[in-house]
């Protein structure tokens, strides 16, 4: 089933995507297979267990099912000094 979803895309991802969202249909079955479709798109290079996914606000599984209308972070490790 196609569903829309709004991406939040944070520091590397969001230079990578030149974008810090964007909204996307798709069919992916879960949080993992919707971050492969990103990372296709973009280019991004770092993988999904380098990554914490929150949905609407709170953290969540990979495993779990992007729901519709939902907004999905994809938040990259914090690098600084």
């Amino acid at each position: 089933m196609m569903a829309r979803v709004k991406l939040l895309y944070f520091a590397s991802l969001r230079d990578a995507a030149g974008v810090a969202c964007e909204s996307v249909e798709s069919t992916a079955a879960d949080l993992r297979d919707l971050y492969m479709e990103a990372r296709a798109r973009h280019g991004f290079l770092l993988p999904p267990e380098r990554l914490r996914v929150a949905v609407d606000g709170e953290f969540a599984d990979w495993g779990s099912a992007p729901p519709a209308g939902g907004e999905i972070a994809f938040i990259p490790p914090v690098s600084g000094g």
